[in-house]
């Protein structure tokens, strides 16, 4: 896979690419004259010109996972009356702490040295995120992925940096692409200089070119509904009559968006139970022959996780929704 540069040239299958916006060496000077190392937080330079970008930054344990909540956020978990997104913590609850303002960023960054400074997709930082990972069969559809900013990642595949288009697009595997996500909203990734825990290798800026918009192609391909085929299948169980508006299913594709979408958007404490309600609902997609059962627990576990229930709530809210509509997976 190669990824074009600004200057014409392309990327290989991924280098230990030396070109970057910003060179995390900059030296100062002393008084004397002579010089010294600079000993700034290369993150703190960056999380700030990301900020003047208008993303939201936060920061990442060093193994690439959310920092543990304290004991307080952990115990009022379910607490309608916690709100994540304004929660005073500085690292508590994972993306929900990202900030917009420098000084915070900065206070993040030295209470956790060793973490990686990540940015919240989606559109409160007006970034979407196209996540190559070629160790997984990612590949550049030049057909969908116009050029625009793009970081070398020190796991060895890419990320493509674009204007979130301002509607809704969940973070999710893009479909019909092995080993390519899109991280925008309900999504994070992490930002240059930070260093991957595995291969020790830095996240760099490949290239200078801006962040461009999002292509009505790609976009188009962010919404399609994970698993839906074109064509409808066999119903799973032929006998059964699907129960929406009292006949058929007119459109089986935004029915199943729509219905996958109330369950990010629930409001923590209603989570499960929204999801329940989905798992009834996308049972009778499955029952009206327009998706089959696999597909189905797939894009509700997905849309589950986006909603931040545990594994075992998932399961069992969706085996409940759909043994209540009379399926079997």
């Amino acid at each position: 896979m190669t990824v074009p540069c600004a200057d014409g040239t392309v990327l290989p299958s991924h280098p230990s690419h030396p070109q970057t916006r910003r060179s995390t060496g900059v030296q100062l000077g002393r008084r004397d004259g002579s010089i010294r190392p600079n000993t700034v937080d290369p993150r703190q330079a960056a999380a700030a010109d990301l900020i003047a970008a208008g993303r939201r930054v936060f920061v990442l344990g060093r193994t690439k996972r959310p920092v543990a909540n304290c004991p307080a956020c952990q115990a009022s978990k379910g607490d309608p009356g916690h709100d994540r997104e304004t929660c005073p913590c500085l690292t508590c609850h994972g993306f929900y702490a990202a900030t917009d303002q420098p000084d915070r960023a900065a206070a993040m960054l030295a209470a956790v040295p060793d973490g990686l400074l990540a940015i919240r997709t989606g559109a409160v930082s007006g970034l979407a995120v196209v996540d190559i990972d070629p160790a997984h069969g990612g590949t550049l559809d030049r057909t969908l992925m116009t050029p625009t900013a793009v970081v070398a990642t020190g796991g060895g595949g890419w990320h493509l940096h674009y204007t979130h288009p301002g509607r809704a697009v969940p973070s999710r595997p893009l479909p019909g692409h092995p080993g390519v996500d899109i991280k925008a909203d309900g999504g994070y990734v992490v930002a240059p200089p930070s260093v991957h825990p595995i291969t020790g290798a830095p996240y760099r800026w490949a290239g200078d070119r801006p962040v461009n918009e999002m292509p009505p192609a790609l976009i188009a391909a962010c919404l399609t509904p994970t698993g839906l085929p074109a064509t409808p299948r066999q119903p799973a169980r032929a006998a059964r009559v699907p129960r929406i508006g009292g006949g058929g299913i007119s459109d089986p594709s935004a029915l199943l968006a729509a219905t996958l979408d109330t369950v990010t958007r629930a409001p923590e404490g209603r989570r499960r139970t929204t999801l329940y309600g989905a798992a009834r609902g996308v049972a009778r997609i499955v029952l009206a022959g327009h998706l089959t059962a696999t597909d189905a627990v797939t894009v509700l576990t997905d849309a589950g996780r986006r909603a931040e229930q545990t594994d075992r709530d998932i399961r069992a809210a969706i085996a409940g929704g759909f043994a209540a509509e009379g399926l079997t997976p």
